[in-house]
């Protein structure tokens, strides 16, 4: 980290709004790891944690055929369907109840109208409970915005400008990966190239957020530390860096690309996405046995379709094709970038409507089952994927 001459402060601070037009040379940049790395990792991990559970080398019945062999509790079909009972097939889905098929003063006139209550009463109970049926596209900024208790205060506003003054005047080496980042991947994506210089300007701001290290005390990660220069291991130097604790990753950038449909207000975008990290987006990248963390998510995705299909688990298994390997890298972002904006955004609405990641891994199984007749043909994990 270094403290930017003032020309090029200047200059920063001009271009603040269009810095997708600057193009630094980042050849020699990658990102620091991605989500197939990070996989290996969890694999090694979850296998430590118990060397003497089930060592018998046949496979037993209890033994799971997945790559997670960690035993962690997780739910079954009949306490899931208990868990998301708004999404049984007798209750309305917007995305689904009002499309052509069915007339629209069915199901989508009484709901938005619900919502214009909600939203009238500020009530986020309310606000949560309602949005496990979907969020109408007119309503759902103001929704987020009360069930995450974001307001966009004068404070929250001045908070921003000085994160943002934070960045032009310190060059950090981890603004390099975020550039990487971006280039590599919103700015590819169909959906979100043109949100490319909000991206830079949020992501900026979070590297510099002293304020996301609380999430650390309710996380099973560490941030990691830093001396400054000539005093390399004396604790009493040591800083956190980045200063928010959290080293971006390849994708991590597609976390904030979809918020940009709802939010045109950078302060507003910034804490609605900050809030969305320290609530959700950090599980997925953190190894804990939360029922929300990756962990977890990959046993509940394994031990769905194991049960639910499995003929078709043990066929991928079988060809070198673990569908954990093909579904990881969904969950991991959330199936941002993987879903069109408009689907993406649905499934959103119900990780903020039950307050919980676990639908990732319903949704990856789902998937699976969806392609299922298909699956069973492929001979190799390419054609799988």
């Amino acid at each position: 980290a270094f403290q930017r001459p003032v020309n090029e402060q200047k200059e920063l601070l001009n271009k603040w709004n269009e810095m997708g037009t600057d193009e630094p040379d980042l050849s020699l940049f990658r990102p620091v790891y991605a989500p197939k790395d990070f996989l290996e990792v969890s694999l090694h991990k979850t296998k430590l944690i118990h060397p003497n559970y089930e060592n018998g080398e046949q496979p037993s019945f209890r033994n799971h055929l997945g790559l997670i062999q960690v035993p962690l509790k997780v739910k079954d079909i009949p306490e899931l369907k208990e868990d998301f009972s708004e999404l049984g097939l007798n209750i309305g889905q917007l995305g689904i109840d009002d499309s052509a098929q069915v007339p629209p003063e069915f199901f989508e006139n009484e709901h938005v109208r619900v919502g214009q209550k909600v939203l009238a009463e500020q009530d986020s109970a309310a606000a949560q409970q309602y949005v496990r049926q979907g969020c109408p596209t007119a309503l759902r900024a103001d929704l987020w915005a009360l069930i995450l208790n974001i307001s966009n205060q004068p404070e929250d506003i001045l908070y921003y400008e000085q994160l943002k003054s934070n960045v032009i005047q310190h060059d950090l080496l981890v603004d390099s990966l975020i550039y990487k980042d971006v280039k590599l991947t919103a700015s590819n994506d169909d959906y979100y190239f043109v949100f490319e210089d909000y991206l830079y300007q949020v992501l900026l701001c979070f590297s510099r957020d002293t304020s996301v290290l609380e999430h650390f005390t309710y996380s099973s990660a560490t941030p990691p530390k830093s001396y400054i220069q000539g005093k390399l291991g004396m604790e009493e130097y040591a800083v956190f860096y980045p200063p928010n604790g959290v080293i971006p990753f390849h994708g991590f950038s597609m976390y904030v690309a979809p918020l940009c449909f709802l939010y045109h207000e950078p302060s507003k975008l910034y804490q609605i996405f900050r809030e969305m990290y320290v609530r959700f987006f950090f599980r997925l990248h953190s190894i804990s046995s939360h029922p929300s963390g990756i962990v977890s998510l990959c046993l509940l995705f394994e031990t769905l379709l194991q049960t639910h299909l499995p003929q078709l688990f043990y066929h991928l298994r079988e060809i070198g094709a673990q569908p954990l390997r093909i579904s990881f890298k969904w969950m991991v972002r959330a199936f941002s970038g993987y879903l069109a904006t408009d689907q993406l955004l649905l499934l959103w609405d119900r990780i903020l409507g039950y307050n919980s990641l676990e639908i990732l891994a319903v949704l990856a199984a789902a998937v699976f089952a969806f392609r299922a007749v298909n699956l069973m043909e492929v001979t190799s994990l390419a054609a799988a994927e």
